[in-house]
């Protein structure tokens, strides 16, 4: 009995354990809570993949895109469930090889971290209450007094200020949490990418997306590149992540997402 509980504790340890960072691994970084860029899912299904230690299932439209690159790179695919503002020392300490999480090359990320060609761009979208006055809005202006919400340490929270006399309220952490206070009412609006508005709105009949006319939207970079190590980009594993990326067409990304919009799991289930 004693050799039997010894044996299992065993096994429980070494389903437990990280995967190490080798030459024979990708291994990537994801929140795993951005659907349907990424999210943890319940089933594995033909596009999940395990998480590492044992954590859960990770799928949705950057895991599809991880596994592409991983397999045209002949490595195998690692991937950890690290928080968002976990992410840049992650990769920069080495602990992850890339971070492919809907994440933006922006100025103050790039003196950091290097990044490939964006692989996936959208637009910038408000997502409000369906019954709201908010819902008639087409302008950014109107959103003036209104009070918004965005994630925290991302674009979505920082562009809020470009409407004057907004009501910019303290961000949250993930988009569960914002839906959340959208519908609670402790706020009137959530910036938000439209694939991801999409999946809330789906989920969510009581809400609506607000699309901007021309010239009366958000000024932002909408697209997503995979983050690597500083100072990485003439390393051979960056040159071959960013041909694995290029060998993927425009016309498979779009069906990647549509795909990815699809099973994402609704926001008001999690």
């Amino acid at each position: 009995m004693k050799k039997l509980v010894i044996i299992m504790l065993a096994f429980v340890l070494t389903g437990c354990m990280t995967t190490k960072n080798t030459e024979d691994n990708f291994v990537v970084g994801m929140e795993a809570a951005y659907q349907p860029f990424n999210w943890q899912a319940i089933k594995r299904g033909s596009t999940g993949v395990y998480l590492d230690g044992g954590a859960g299932i990770a799928d949705g439209y950057d895991v599809v895109i991880a596994q592409k690159i991983a397999k045209k790179i002949h490595k195998k695919l690692v991937i950890k469930k690290i928080s968002w503002e976990g992410l840049p020392s992650a990769v920069e300490s080495g602990e992850i090889d890339a971070i492919i999480a809907g994440m933006t090359a922006s100025p103050e990320r790039e003196k950091g971290m290097d990044f490939t060609t964006p692989y996936y761009s959208s637009d910038m979208v408000m997502v409000v209450r369906k019954n709201s006055k908010q819902s008639q809005y087409y302008d950014i202006a109107q959103f003036k007094g209104s009070r918004v919400m965005g994630q925290k340490n991302t674009n979505y929270d920082t562009i809020i200020d470009q409407i004057k006399g907004v009501k910019h309220q303290v961000p949250k952490s993930t988009y569960p949490e914002l839906v959340m206070a959208l519908r609670s009412k402790d706020t009137d609006g959530i910036t938000a990418e439209l694939p991801v508005a999409t999946g809330i709105v789906k989920a969510n009949k009581d809400l609506a997306i607000v699309r901007f006319n021309k010239g009366t939207g958000f000024k932002v970079d909408t697209t997503v590149s995979i983050g690597m190590k500083n100072n990485s980009r003439n390393t051979l594993l960056f040159k071959d992540v960013q041909k694995a990326l290029d060998s993927i067409s425009q016309e498979e990304r779009q069906k990647i997402m549509e795909g990815a919009v699809n099973r994402a799991p609704l926001y008001n289930d999690q």
